[in-house]
């Protein structure tokens, strides 16, 4: 028996998305206003303002190309309008989308002025959503949708039910020849060596334990060694983890029992190959599915126990929660609740299968409930302070 079969959409460059967005990406902070503009202008695009981009240096800089350059690039964006202060970093973006192969235009505010520009860019944006209006889904295979994962305002729940959850969805999604991908560095303290001992190859694992003892350093640097101001957080306390080492080993258990990874990836890399994936980000969520929007997965699962709010304008975020009282009290935000588990009602194998179910639903066309509330975090990741 085969592989399930979604509709999607077939990119330029052989990889498959299921959303169909056209973007207004401004270059830096001082861009955001004019993006706005466009998008306000031309019904049905999406602007990503952010807060960076101007005096960047060194792997900050490069990380802030990377990030932009794969927000564009990724599957479930059509075309792009890209607008910067300034032509040369504007370019730079502007050519690392169009590798892609999709439509991409850039305009330059500098000997323009913002209303020029805004209406050059309007112009560019209507005739984007026109001819991406007019793409039509085809049936793809669900091996060719990338998915990843992370977890938010965690608690005893989400050890026990949410996270395995998306741990079986994970082995029977790289199973079918999938690529899937887990981080969270900061929330693997405790668990480190468990994570390393999960490596394909010994070259994973120094991959892997190069990244985690990266992060470790940089706590060092900032005399914060416990983590006791933010890891684990009140809310985590409140909901029954009292240290990082059982957040975090609650946390890998949305990876499986059954499958390791290939390989651990900077911030905002995409992977070379299928399976399973690690990606060194922060716990902060937006931060992080921002990553991974940026490193090319189109779906995200994302278990919570208190009750997280998250989304992404990019990479639609599909929730789930094993604590009963979050799926009622912040039923709007809980796409799939699995607490049936831990009633013994419903076993782990059963959720594995209904989360699989859910993310085929939500390539098909279903909105999340991140995308029918208007929940569009989209934050970018800053190294350190700017020149």
């Amino acid at each position: 028996m085969g592989n399930p079969t979604v509709m999607a959409y077939k990119r330029e460059n052989g990889r498959v998305g299921i959303r169909n967005h056209v973007v207004i990406l401004p270059l830096d902070d001082l861009s955001n206003a004019a993006s706005e503009n466009v998008a306000h202008n031309i019904k049905g695009c999406k602007a990503l303002p952010h807060a960076y981009g101007r005096l960047q240096f060194g792997e900050d800089l490069e990380l802030f190309f990377r990030t932009l350059i794969g927000t564009g690039a990724n599957p479930n964006v059509a075309a792009v309008v890209v607008i910067g202060i300034e032509p040369e970093w504007t370019n730079r973006i502007v050519e690392g989308i169009a590798k892609t192969g999709k439509p991409v235009t850039g305009f330059a505010i500098e000997r323009h002025g913002d209303i020029k520009t805004v209406e050059m860019a309007s112009w560019k944006a209507k005739e984007y959503m026109h001819w991406a209006s007019e793409l039509k889904r085809e049936p793809c295979d669900l091996s060719d949708i990338w998915v990843s994962t992370k977890c938010g305002e965690s608690d005893t729940t989400s050890g026990l039910a949410s996270n395995p959850t998306v741990g079986n969805a994970f082995e029977k999604l790289v199973n079918m020849g999938g690529t899937c991908s887990f981080g969270e560095t900061s929330e693997i303290t405790g668990a480190e060596d468990t994570v390393k001992q999960r490596a394909k190859t010994p070259e994973a694992a120094e991959q892997f334990m190069y990244f985690f003892d990266r992060y470790a350093a940089m706590i060092d640097r900032n005399k914060t060694n416990d983590l006791s101001g933010s890891q684990p957080t009140k809310g985590n306390i409140a909901g029954g983890l009292t240290t990082i080492e059982e957040k975090a080993f609650g946390n890998v258990q949305k990876i499986g029992k059954t499958i390791n990874y290939e390989g651990a990836l900077d911030k905002a890399v995409t992977p070379t190959g299928p399976g399973l994936w690690y990606m060194d980000s922060s716990s902060a969520a937006a931060e992080a599915v921002t990553l991974w929007a940026a490193a090319g997965f189109v779906a995200h699962l994302f278990p919570t126990g208190q009750g997280n709010i998250i989304g992404n304008p990019i990479e639609p975020v599909i929730k789930l929660t094993a604590n009963p009282r979050t799926a009622g009290d912040m039923s709007e935000h809980i796409d799939y609740d699995c607490s049936a588990i831990l009633r013994g009602e419903m076993t782990l194998d059963e959720s594995g299968d209904n989360l699989i179910q859910l993310l085929i639903r939500t390539c098909n066309g279903r909105l999340t409930a991140q995308e029918v509330l208007g929940h569009e975090e989209y934050v970018l990741t800053k190294l350190y302070e700017s020149a």
